[in-house]
């Protein structure tokens, strides 16, 4: 909907209108605050007694559980990283390679929202299924092609479907992460494990706009691609390296 809304509204009416916009999910927050209720199963646990004090270091307290811990932050890394990357740089990238609008750049960001949403609708399929490793390693070595190949588009289709393609295997993956780690760690510090892995990725990983900035400022489009490419491969390989992953897939089979 903000892809949309900022193709209509900023050739018309500025930035300062579509910033406006952004009061509504603000009003709609409060709303969803103040009447969603908390599960059966959270409440129950709130009322026990002699709960112990979660601590961030529980979360490295074996060679095990920190390497599982350092491998996932990697892991959201690039996932928040190529996301941000992509979102912030590629419509500018696109207006000047294809001479497209803003409008046309919002077309792009659209298609690749939409592949995005089909993308975790599928991903959490699939992860049922096939378990985490095999349905992550399809992601990310689909993120890593289709990523270096959306540079090669020469018009307006081309783009609006390697957009959507991107948008599925990049970011399909990321409504997986919060199942995953709510299965790899005990139920009395998921929540906790939770907090600090998505959001030491993210804010780590929304550096990425400085990188990809100073990369294209001095290299190629290929190379700024590629980069972003390996990253995904790299994540592939720290997937493979994370034991509780390999035993979760055990069990599953």
């Amino acid at each position: 909907m903000a892809a949309i809304l900022s193709a209509l509204i900023l050739p018309h009416f500025g930035w300062h209108v579509l910033f406006l916009v952004g009061v509504f999910p603000v009003i709609l927050a409060f709303f969803i605050r103040r009447n969603l209720k908390e599960s059966p199963t959270f409440l129950n646990n709130q009322k026990k007694a002699d709960k112990p004090k979660v601590s961030f270091s529980r979360l490295f307290e074996t060679p095990q559980l920190a390497g599982q811990t350092i491998g996932l932050i990697f892991m959201l890394i690039v996932q928040t990283g190529g996301y941000y990357g992509l979102m912030n740089w590629l419509p500018t990238i696109v207006q000047k390679q294809l001479g497209i609008t803003v409008r046309g750049s919002s077309l792009w960001m659209v298609a690749t929202i939409i592949g995005m949403c089909i993308g975790m609708l599928v991903f959490g399929n699939i992860l049922d299924y096939f378990g985490p490793r095999k349905s992550f390693g399809c992601f990310l070595i689909g993120a890593a092609f289709v990523i270096y190949a959306l540079i090669q588009a020469r018009n307006m289709i081309e783009l609006v479907i390697l957009g959507a393609i991107v948008g599925f295997f990049a970011n399909g993956m990321y409504g997986g992460y919060g199942a995953i780690m709510t299965y790899l760690y005990p139920a009395d510090i998921s929540a906790t494990a939770n907090n600090l892995i998505m959001n030491v990725g993210k804010a780590v990983g929304s550096f990425s706009t400085i990188v990809i900035g100073f990369l294209m400022s001095k290299y190629s489009m290929n190379v700024v691609m590629g980069f972003l490419s390996v990253m995904y491969l790299l994540s592939f390989v720290v997937m493979l390296l994370i034991p509780g992953l390999k035993e979760m897939g055990k069990k599953k089979a």
